[in-house]
């Protein structure tokens, strides 16, 4: 069994959940928890858009296509969902981000995404 890193968000507390319909995560618990095999990264806990699920599709991954064999609906527009960091950041320097719950998206984010700029996302801050 891989060991699972400590459930710690961006701002050094409990990670809370990211999305449980559909069930999201690399360890598919809900949460953005990662290890060291998780290589993409799956740590950026967003607030789904149809730009984005249309640019992740033209890049090759495509969410929102269910796959029944797999366990997987699809997502739709406002579906919480597990992403990889390196692919968030891609999509904003693309203009293509999609809002995110600071939250619940892991503290090993931050080695690939500045916390300003997370913060500019956010969608849980006051």
């Amino acid at each position: 069994m891989i060991k699972m890193d400590e459930p710690i968000n961006v701002f050094g507390e409990k990670l809370t959940t990211c999305g449980v319909d559909p069930i999201t995560g690399f360890y598919r618990d809900g949460a953005c928890n990662t290890c060291k095999d998780d290589f993409g990264s799956h740590t950026v806990c967003i607030e789904t858009s149809q730009e984005f699920l249309d640019y992740s599709k033209s890049k090759g991954n495509d969410l929102s296509t269910p796959m029944p064999a797999f366990n997987f609906q699809g997502l739709v527009p406002g579906d919480s969902w597990c992403v990889c960091a390196g692919r968030w950041l891609e999509a904003e320097k693309n203009g293509m981000a999609p809002r995110l719950h600071l939250q619940s998206t892991h503290i090993r984010a931050l080695e690939i995404v500045p916390m300003i700029l997370l913060k500019k996302y956010a969608v849980d801050l006051n």
